[in-house]
């Protein structure tokens, strides 16, 4: 794996990520591009061991490894790995797996508002038990009517 020297750092809401614990690997890209796709490797592969960061607190990685969008990402080794291909040029894919991996981390680890139940106002309710009464009296001319006269 190669491992690029441009000093950026991942910043999200809580953490921000060095560079020297982010690794890449390149390979040639597919799709369309003629003959500079056979030459250039610019598909890039981003690879961040959250497990073994220093700078992720135990509370962070519990969130990141339990969150679905980090679970589509591990590789076998528990890493994520994140994978761009969409720009012929390797600087601008590598770029674009950074904002991936940013946005990927600020979702992860922006903790979820706790919902708050509120109190339901008294036409909701006077609206759902005129609605209750009128089905009922709808349903009601339904019934089969018995005849009490029998002689």
């Amino acid at each position: 794996m190669n491992n690029s020297g441009t000093g950026k750092t991942v910043r999200t809401p809580h953490v921000a990520i060095p560079e020297h614990e982010i690794s890449f690997s390149f390979a040639r890209s597919g799709g369309p591009g003629g003959q500079n796709v056979n030459k250039v490797e610019t598909k890039v592969t981003l690879t961040f061991d959250f497990l073994n960061s220093k700078v992720l607190t135990w509370e962070q990685k519990g969130r990141l490894s339990k969150h679905p969008s980090i679970l589509n990402t591990l590789d076998g080794d528990g890493a994520i790995q994140i994978v761009s291909q969409v720009h012929r040029s390797q600087l601008l894919n590598r770029e674009d797996a950074f904002q991936k991996l940013h946005d990927l981390l600020r979702r992860a680890l922006t903790p979820k508002k706790k919902r708050i139940a509120t109190k339901k106002t008294r036409s909701s309710e006077r609206k759902r038990l005129t609605g209750k009464r009128l089905r009922s009296d709808t349903k009601s001319t339904r019934k089969r009517v018995l005849s009490g006269d029998k002689d």
